[in-house]
Order: C-alpha cells, then sequence, then structure tokens
C-alpha cells in the first residue's frame, strides 16, 4: 500500500494533507524519515508513525452514536449534516456505515459498522433483534394501548409484530420495545391508537444499552463486551 494512501485511510488527513506531513517530516517508517507519499508499507509489519506517535493500524470499526434530532442517518447529503458527519474522518475512510437508520428528529443510540454481514444480520426480520425506545406522546396512555401493542396494531401497509409497552410517569411517557424496525414504524403504532409522538428517543438496540455519558451529537468505540452481545443478538433464530 502506498504511504500516504495509508495514512488518508487512517483517516487522519486528506491525501493531500499526507503530503504536507510528509514534506515537513513529521512521519517515520520503522524509525526513519518518509517522505516519498508513493513508498510501499506494509501497515501490518511495518511500524508507522506520526510526531513520534504509532499509528494503529485497524480493517474494521465498530462505534455506538448518541444522535441528536435534525441529523440525518445516511453517509452523505448535499443539504443536511449525517451521521457520519459527527464521527472522525477515520469512519467514513474505513467504510463505516449505519444499522439501519433513525427518523430525523429521533434522538438516541445509532450503531455504525464496518462489517456488512453484521449490520444485515442485525437488519433481518426473521432475527427479531429488539430495540427499545422512550417515547413521549400528546396524551395519557391506557391499558388498551399496551393491549393493541401486544395484539400487534393493523398499519395501513402491515401489521406490526407484538411489541410491549410500558407506561411511564407522568402516564404520556411509553417505553416501547419492538423487534421490527419499518419506516415511522413507533410512530405509526402510536398514531393508531390515537396519540401522536412528540418526542422519540432509542435507548437499546440488540441488547447493547446507549452510553448516557455521551451528550447528543458524541460518540465512542463499542467495547468488546459490547460487540460480543450484538453479534449474539445478530444470531437470532438462525441457530433455533
Amino acid at each position: 500500500m502506498r504511504l500516504d494512501k495509508f495514512l488518508a485511510l487512517e483517516g487522519r488527513c486528506t491525501r493531500s494533507g499526507a503530503k504536507e506531513w510528509l514534506r515537513r517530516g513529521r512521519v517515520t517508517v520503522n524509525g526513519a524519515p518518509a517522505r516519498d507519499g508513493a513508498a510501499a508499507v506494509d501497515p501490518e509489519k511495518d511500524e508507522i508513525a506520526l510526531d513520534g506517535e504509532a499509528i494503529i493500524y485497524r480493517r474494521e470499526m465498530h462505534v455506538m452514536l448518541n444522535k441528536p434530532a435534525g441529523v440525518l442517518t445516511a453517509a452523505n447529503d448535499p443539504r443536511r449534516e449525517t451521521v457520519l458527519d459527527l464521527l472522525p474522518r477515520a469512519c467514513r475512510a474505513l467504510g463505516c456505515m449505519p444499522v439501519g437508520r433513525l427518523d430525523l428528529d429521533t434522538e438516541g443510540l445509532l450503531i455504525l459498522t464496518t462489517d456488512g454481514q453484521l449490520a444485515h444480520r442485525l437488519l433481518a426480520p426473521k432475527n427479531g433483534v429488539e430495540k427499545i425506545y422512550i417515547a413521549e406522546v400528546d396524551g395519557p396512555l391506557r391499558g388498551e394501548d399496551v393491549s393493541a401493542f401486544a395484539q400487534g396494531l393493523r398499519l395501513s401497509d402491515f401489521t406490526a409484530r407484538p411489541a410491549r409497552l410500558e407506561i411511564m410517569p407522568p402516564g404520556n411517557v411509553g417505553r416501547v420495545t419492538v423487534c421490527e424496525g419499518k419506516f415511522h414504524q413507533v410512530k405509526r403504532m402510536f398514531l393508531a391508537c390515537g396519540r401522536t409522538v412528540m418526542h422519540l428517543k432509542r435507548l437499546t438496540f440488540g441488547g447493547v444499552r446507549l452510553d448516557e455519558t455521551l451528550a447528543p451529537g458524541q460518540w465512542r468505540e463499542l467495547t468488546a463486551q459490547e460487540m460480543k452481545t450484538l453479534r449474539a443478538a445478530a444470531e437470532g433464530n438462525e441457530n433455533g
């Protein structure tokens, strides 16, 4: 791999930025200054450093983001800020993509990963991966709403699978557990019960819980245990 390409793929800079670093002698390969961006390197064997700090080569990346309202769940958009715009350049360079989507005005946990197969399994309907949301609606929730969610709500174009609705204080807040994720689904389920969602936040995905220390717009990499939890959730009914 070309040295300048490696530096750009690591997300630290653009290819042109890498050339400037090399020109200024900020990069070393195996302890020796490197100035030729076209020089071949093996990131798994060579020790490449910037300003004396080793750059660790990685092939994959898995991230949790506390998505704020008003940010589009997409890789890029010419008109709106996207979730990838909130993450370091390395995420985009490595091909990190959102697992599913959250509506523009929905907040909370969004998983992004470079593992396309994992993302596919997490989203596969047959695996029934659970997601938990907190929804504030425009009026009090009732016992019959809980029953309607549990039975599975008939919407205009499909019947939602049975879901769990727990009424939270002060009575117009619902904790919803669903095992599918169709377009505007949670909002449409409440609307079918005569309630409009005023605020929606996702708390968990596949057993991984949003790190509440993350402010809206902040992110961190998933831990090894969280990845183990996600991979177990992705197995779903495949082995059942």
